[in-house]
């Protein structure tokens, strides 16, 4: 389960603005790389909504079913906020419909690679993503 945290305002380029909801996965335990040691974290992903504001607001504390994936995308750079260090990301956090993981992760509260997921029964030769 996902649940909705935040909503934010966002710019289309012919300058008109739409709302974004901010959806959360359960608490992760993860190792650093540099210094071996784990931390908590949570993963975030953005999904574009049809919502006005005041509907965005009510939806805050929402659970969705569903899980967080990472799918690649061009590279781009993310400054860390608390250390200030430039990183070159070449992944992005998706949201992933419930109907889509696989049936071993439909119990689970994970993150599925976007390789790992299965498409609908009525749509086997489309591609979500």
């Amino acid at each position: 389960m996902l649940t909705i945290t935040n909503y934010h305002q966002r710019q289309r380029e012919d300058g008109t603005s739409f709302f974004s909801l901010e959806i959360q996965g359960g608490l992760e335990m993860v190792q650093s790389q540099q210094t071996g040691q784990f931390y908590a974290t949570v993963k975030k992903a953005y999904i574009s909504s049809t919502f006005d504001e005041m509907t965005c607001q009510a939806l805050i504390g929402t659970t969705i079913p569903g899980a967080i994936g990472k799918e690649d995308c061009e590279p781009y750079e993310y400054t860390h906020k608390k250390t200030g260090e430039v990183i070159t990301m070449t992944t992005r956090n998706v949201y992933i419909p419930q109907e889509l993981l696989p049936e071993s992760q439909k119990e689970l509260d994970t993150n599925v690679p976007i390789g790992m997921l299965t498409q609908p029964e009525s749509s086997q030769e489309e591609k979500p993503f």
